[in-house]
Formats: C-alpha cells, sequence, structure tokens
C-alpha cells in the first residue's frame, strides 16, 4: 500500500465505525467545554464528566467562577488530580475572560494560549469542538495510533500533529481526531492491547511494531 493508500483506508475505516461522533467532555457552551479540556488533563473523560456537573452547578461562566475562592474550586474538582495547579487556571482565566475578552472565550490559538493552564491542545480542542475552526488537537492515544500506523516518528506531540496535518485533508481534521480517539480507546489501546481487533494497525501498521507485538505475545 502507498501512504495515499493507507490514509484513505484509514479514513474510510474511521468513517464506517464512527459515522456519528460523540464529544467526549460533557458541555454546553465555548466556556464549559474549556474548563473540562483543562480539567482532563492527565485524568479521565469519565471522572471530568462527573465533577464538571458539581462545578457548573455554582459557576458555568466567568462571571460566577470568579465569585468563588479558589480554595472553594479546588475542593470540588479535587477528584480529577492536579486540583491545586487546576483551580488557580480555572479562576486565573476566568479573571482574564472578564478583564480581556468581554467575558468570551477567545477563537485564536494565541488568546488561548495566554490562558492560565491552557496548552495548545487545549486550545486546539475548544477551537475545534466548540466553534468548529479546522485543528488537530493530539493527545495521547493520536500520537500512539499515528506511529503505530507508521505516520509519524513518534518524537513528541507537535511532530505528530504536524504530520497528522500534512497527510489528512484539513475538511476531515475536527471528525478525525476524535475518530482516532475512539478507535484507540476501543481497539488499540496501550495496555490490554488485541492486534486481531486492530483492523487497521493489523492491516497498514508499522512493521517494527507489529513484528514487537508478536514477540511479545510469544514469549
Amino acid at each position: 500500500m502507498t501512504k495515499q493508500e493507507k490514509v484513505d483506508f484509514v479514513i474510510n475505516t474511521l468513517n464506517k465505525l464512527y459515522p456519528t461522533i460523540p464529544i467526549p467532555l460533557d458541555h454546553k457552551d465555548s466556556y464549559t467545554l474549556l474548563i473540562a479540556v483543562l480539567m482532563s488533563a492527565q485524568s479521565t473523560d469519565v471522572r471530568v464528566n462527573q465533577i464538571t456537573p458539581l462545578l457548573f452547578a455554582k459557576a458555568d461562566n466567568p462571571y460566577d467562577m470568579v465569585k468563588l475562592s479558589i480554595e472553594e474550586i479546588r475542593e470540588i474538582i479535587k477528584p480529577v488530580g492536579l486540583s491545586p495547579m487546576k483551580s488557580k487556571g480555572i479562576f486565573g482565566l476566568s479573571k482574564i475572560l472578564i478583564e480581556k475578552h468581554n467575558g468570551q472565550v477567545p477563537k485564536t490559538y494565541e488568546d488561548l494560549e495566554e490562558l492560565p493552564a491552557v496548552g495548545h491542545k487545549t486550545a486546539a480542542v475548544v477551537l475545534s469542538q466548540a466553534f468548529g475552526i479546522p485543528a488537530f488537537p493530539v493527545d495521547t492515544h493520536i500520537h500512539r495510533l499515528m506511529y503505530r500506523w507508521g505516520f509519524t516518528n513518534g518524537k513528541n506531540v507537535v511532530q505528530t500533529e504536524k504530520d497528522a496535518k500534512r497527510l489528512f485533508p484539513e475538511k476531515l481534521w475536527n471528525d478525525l481526531h476524535l475518530q482516532i480517539i475512539w478507535y484507540g480507546r476501543e481497539y488499540s489501546p496501550a495496555r490490554g492491547w488485541d492486534l486481531e481487533k486492530d483492523i487497521i494497525t493489523k492491516t497498514i501498521g508499522r512493521k517494527s511494531v507489529l513484528s514487537n507485538y508478536y514477540k511479545t505475545k510469544k514469549s
């Protein structure tokens, strides 16, 4: 298979498996999505979705959020982990949204990445999922699968994002990054991986990845 045929195979397979694509983090607007994505760092979406309703019941907009203290925010979000950093970030970014952006979530990487606790991936998720702006946020699943499929060298997420944007048509980015995440969770996880169920990697996977898998299986 040529590289292009492999890319087409991935797109077609994912479209068959995920014709409709659920968004992993529950939210109702760009602000609640931004907070949910920030909270999801080194936590699971399931855990975040359990905690955000408790936080949003008290504050689901920046004006109400800054009425809470950092300590109060921290107390609510403790179960998601890294709560000292995340609570400061949530309070700080809410303040900046009010002071600089009329309480609105901005629509550029530059403005989003200036907010406390908001990195490139968080900004990309918000642009893509809240505003429909083409972006390709790379999480651990996408980073792992792009390497398994031989589409990137796996050096870092910055390189993986560049390679994904180069290989896949821009109009597909917003759907595709979510489809790859769901596929990674269901068929190609880091642990407990069963290659027989992972049709994409089995068909187009990097030779070294496949041979390592079979070696490990034998031993």
